[in-house]
């Protein structure tokens, strides 16, 4: 499509106008003929069909039938008047209701006169009807009279259709735009792979997707215009990739010294697995090609990933570099810090930790050791980007749970050494092969899909809240044991809308069953300053109290291996992802573990699948596999922060086969045409410039 018309503003386009412009522009987003062409319906109406009045199910979505209208009356006073049409063909009778435009329907519609009729079939009380149908006069061998085929269904909202921009007003000014704009349409792949891919052109797509003529039409329309969202989104990523290895050189870690070895031989208190070896292994690969490291690291909580992060800092230190690890918030980064230096003792690695809490003075010590190259590893929340904090020669970063940090604050790091440091990224929600593929298309990456030798898998079982006094002879059971118990509730107060037992209830209860001076209880909750949840939790953590009632905010930064069961109350308000996170906090000594989740009697089908999922298994991959099934890429936590989910129609729950495609053709296309300077490829190279504003292929970052 020529540049001109793709950027007309809407509102000069036939029956817009400034005023709708006004509410597309607010509410849709709409500003240019292009966004509105973009805009696609959601679903479609098969209007190529005619159902029988005996074929009618409450759970059809809208119909058309053909029949006849037998008799007519208004019907009720005031507030309760309403026309009633009853409507007949050869299997039976229903009812046509109006509520509204009642004298004007009455003398529109004709005793006697056939119809076709189009509406969403309603039972009630063993009759069904039909409110507010579509409704038009039939006449014996013209069926295509009006919109019978595929009709295109819009999402609107309560403001549009006060101007009229309803599904049928997008529906009308839809048509304008296609038949003003459809010839003028360019494309944007080339040629030879829409051959390839089997895919029609760009044009014939964007008519498709809007009026299919067939079923056949729109499938094709939809495989074409997925494979171009995904296509383009994997280019950038994986151009990005290649120019950063062409711009970046990286430090060698060549040398496999004394740090290492010496921990790696005497200190390391348990067998690594054979995942973590391998991950070691492709990381050291990586360190010594000379160009910079981007590698992803994702396994479950517990699968060992910090100790894989320590062993390549110790590397970086056997080459003459430092290290640095940043975490989310405070308590993860004091948890890191803690885990590292009970591994590696007192006396082996000079080791600090810088968070928002640290003491003035402690700073300005810690900044001279850190430039004079005497700390070796920095562990620390963001306030190791701020520019104060200056390494001698940083030569390893290690970014955790990443997709809490935006771009620039992870590019800081980088810009802390000459040559930019190795970056480890490390993850403990397990990513679906096709969302890695899509937020992480530019980074490498490595899976820990195998626990720790002497774990036991945590048993989980679902319970209802008529189950509760078994839960609590269990939790004594287990406090008998010398074990400790986490409650977790999804809220802090009482909420009028949510029938949840909210955190301070449980409280009360819990202390009704559990009394003082027999039983103490630790509470954990975000409105907590951070000095009392520190407190709390160490409490806790030193097994001065048995039981945790705890917010979300346990979900990370927490490693008591003593603490064996964990209560989920209100568990079908949680997302599959949250719940496996909670589930993680325990699991973590030999001993057995358990996760309870506690639930009301009426769950969604989501709900229930989610719990059941939990309950059948412990692989944190096959539930995020479920997890991107049941909520989509856009509510998985870091899609929204990426940047890179604009997807319009393509479903990386449904769509891996597309996907596949798409990165294997991007893949193949810069092995034979890096710079894309040759025949066809100049088109690619011209539209992801247009696409990419501010982007150049040359300057992609």
């Amino acid at each position: 499509m020529t540049d001109q018309i793709l950027k007309t503003p809407v509102e000069y386009l036939k029956g817009v106008g400034s005023q709708r412009a006004e509410i597309l522009r607010k509410d849709l987003g709409i500003f240019t003929y292009a966004d509105l062409l973009c805009y696609y319906p959601f679903r479609y109406i098969d209007r190529t069909r005619f159902y029988k009045i005996n074929e009618l199910d409450p759970e059809l979505p809208a119909i058309q039938i053909i029949g006849r209208v037998i008799s007519k009356e208004i019907i009720g006073e005031k507030h309760t008047k309403r026309l009633v049409a009853r409507f007949k063909d050869d299997t039976g009778i229903m009812e046509l209701v109006w509520f509204q435009s009642i004298r004007w329907m009455e003398r529109m519609v004709e005793a006697g006169s056939a119809y076709i009729v189009f509406g969403k079939p309603v039972l009630f009380n063993g009759h069904f009807s039909i409110s507010h149908p579509e409704i038009e006069l039939y006449k014996p061998g013209n069926t295509n009279k009006g919109n019978i085929s595929l009709q295109p269904v819009y999402s609107s909202t309560e403001k549009l259709k006060q101007f009229s921009l309803d599904t049928k007003g997008i529906q009308r000014i839809q048509a304008t735009l296609i038949d003003q704009v459809i010839r003028e349409v360019e494309e944007t792949i080339p040629q030879y792979i829409l051959e390839k891919n089997k895919l029609i052109g760009r044009a014939r797509a964007l008519y498709n997707i809007h009026f299919p003529d067939n079923n056949e039409a729109l499938k094709a329309a939809r495989q074409r215009l997925k494979f171009e969202e995904l296509f383009f989104i994997q280019l950038k990523l994986l151009r990005s990739k290649m120019y950063r290895t062409q711009k970046f050189k990286g430090s060698v870690f060549g040398n496999v010294g004394h740090y290492f070895n010496t921990f790696y031989n005497e200190r390391l208190p348990f067998e690594l697995t054979n995942a973590q070896k391998r991950v070691i292994k492709e990381i050291r690969q990586d360190t010594q090609r000379g160009i910079q490291m981007n590698r992803l690291v994702q396994g479950d909580v517990g699968s060992g990933k910090t100790v894989v992060a320590l062993m390549i800092m110790l590397l970086a230190i056997d080459n003459g570099f430092q290290a640095c690890l940043m975490a989310p918030t405070e308590i993860l980064a004091q948890q890191h810090y803690l885990s590292i230096k009970s591994l590696l003792g007192d006396d082996f690695v000079n080791i600090e930790v810088l968070t928002g809490s640290t003491k003035k003075k402690a700073r300005r010590t810690l900044h001279e050791r850190l430039e004079n190259g005497e700390l070796q590893i920095l562990v620390g929340t963001h306030a190791l980007i701020e520019d104060v904090v200056q390494f001698k020669n940083l030569g390893l970063v290690v970014i955790d749970e990443q997709h809490r940090f935006g771009v620039e604050q992870r590019a800081k790091l980088w810009r802390k050494n000459i040559i930019p440091p190795h970056v480890l990224v490390m993850t403990a929600t397990p990513i679906p092969r096709t969302l890695a593929m899509t937020l992480y298309g530019d980074l490498d990456i490595s899976a820990i899909n195998e626990l720790p030798a002497g774990r036991k898998p945590i048993r989980t079982v679902h319970m209802y809240h008529s189950q509760r006094q078994q839960m609590f002879s269990f939790m004594r059971d287990e406090i008998s044991k010398g074990r400790q118990i986490y409650i977790v509730y999804p809220l802090i107060k009482e909420s009028e809308k949510l029938d949840l037992l909210y955190l301070e209830a449980g409280i009360e209860a819990i202390s009704d069953v559990f009394p003082m001076p027999q039983y103490q209880i630790s509470i954990v909750h975000g409105k907590l300053n951070s000095k009392d949840k520190a407190s709390e939790m160490q409490r806790f953590v030193r097994g001065e109290t048995q039981i945790m009632v705890a917010t979300t905010v346990i979900e990370v930064g927490v490693n008591v291996p003593n603490a064996s069961v964990m209560i989920i109350e209100n568990a079908e308000r949680f997302g599959l992802s949250q719940l496996h996170q909670l589930r993680g906090r325990v699991g973590r000594g030999a001993e057995q573990s358990f996760c309870i989740l506690m639930s009301g009697n009426k769950l969604s089908t989501d709900a229930r699948k989610r719990l059941d999922t939990m309950v059948r298994t412990n692989d944190g991959f096959e539930i995020a596999e479920i997890d991107l099934q049941l909520r989509g890429p856009g509510n998985i936590e870091g899609t929204q922060q990426s940047g890179v989910l604009d997807l319009k129609l393509a479903d990386l729950a449904l769509d891996q086969n597309i996907l596949i495609e798409a990165r294997q053709t991007v893949i193949q296309l810069l092995d034979e045409d890096p710079e894309l300077k040759s025949g066809s490829n100049l088109l690619l190279r011209q539209y992801f410039n247009k696409k990419t504003p501010g982007i150049s292929w040359d300057k992609i970052s």
